[in-house]
């Protein structure tokens, strides 16, 4: 498994416009062969910023980077703008990636 996150620092006052970019996005991850699940993450809150991270799960590093690749990936960022003119952000997003070497996960309960 793959996980590619993004972190956004997001100005404050601008969570809301933030927010509201993703909620109204056709993302396409959905086609993507290789696509597991996504997450919107908030964070904590700093005096100028409210972080953030998107979070994507992939089966492996090779549907990921197929996704940047893609036709979809354009698309889905073309409109990943905001329409005030003004930035939301405090520089620009810092994307991390990871290769999944150990999970997890709760026994289903009885």
């Amino acid at each position: 498994m793959f996980i590619a996150m993004n972190r956004f620092q997001v100005r404050k006052g601008a969570e809301t416009a933030f927010e509201t970019v993703w909620a109204t996005r056709e993302s396409y991850l959905g086609t993507m062969p290789g696509f597991v699940e996504f997450h919107l993450l908030k964070g904590p809150e700093a005096e100028d910023h409210t972080l953030y991270s998107s979070h994507t799960s992939w089966i492996d590093k090779p549907a990921f980077e197929s996704w940047t690749r893609s036709e979809e990936f354009r698309r889905a960022h073309a409109r990943a703008d905001n329409r005030t003119g003004e930035s939301l952000y405090l520089g620009h997003p810092k994307f991390e990636g990871f290769e999944v070497i150990q999970s997890e996960r709760k026994a289903a309960a009885a």
